[in-house]
């Protein structure tokens, strides 16, 4: 019997990279589980929103992944990226670290996530995207959020982060009804 293929995808924010330390340990933890294909986007070529956005779109097209069987995480203007992304294709999961969200200068900056999972992580000394306005969204939305002792890059929580992800993933992966 061939496992159903889960595809995840991970966007890295603004002055990162697909090799980043955060967008490597989920690839590893998604790696771990049979049958899903993790994919770190690069978007090093353009620090637009939009352009990004449809990065995004395009590694999503050619992999022909399935929306139903797609989780995103991502990083700052990547979280960004993978909000506005399910906003226009609902998504199995969403899991965002310290979203580029509800800030000035980002086309939709108030992105409907649609996904059966989601999940914010954030900093409470975030100074690049302040937390508030991020839990406002959240608490609109219906969306967990975790708050964290920790600044926008978030490089303090890297086991919780790690620890998150996982669960995430296999909430995903257990909630997914297969046809």
């Amino acid at each position: 019997m061939t496992l159903p293929i889960f595809h995840v995808f991970l966007s890295h924010g603004l002055e990162s990279g697909p090799d980043s330390t955060k967008i490597q340990t989920m690839k590893a933890v998604a790696e771990k589980y049979p049958g899903v294909v993790a994919e770190a986007v690069d978007h090093r070529s353009s620090k637009d929103p939009t352009t990004r956005l449809k990065q995004m779109q395009t590694a999503i097209k050619r992999s022909g992944a399935d929306p139903q069987r797609t989780v995103l995480a991502g990083s700052s203007m990547g979280g960004w990226v993978c909000a506005q992304t399910s906003a226009l294709t609902p998504v199995l999961g969403c899991f965002l670290l310290a979203p580029a969200l509800a800030l000035m200068g980002y086309p939709q900056s108030r992105p409907q996530i649609c996904a059966t999972f989601s999940q914010i992580i954030h900093g409470w000394e975030d100074h690049v995207v302040p937390v508030m306005p991020v839990l406002e969204l959240a608490q609109q939305q219906g969306i967990s959020a975790i708050v964290l002792n920790d600044g926008h890059r978030l490089e303090n929580s890297l086991q919780r982060i790690t620890q998150e992800f996982e669960r995430f993933l296999l909430a995903c992966l257990k909630g997914h009804n297969t046809p």
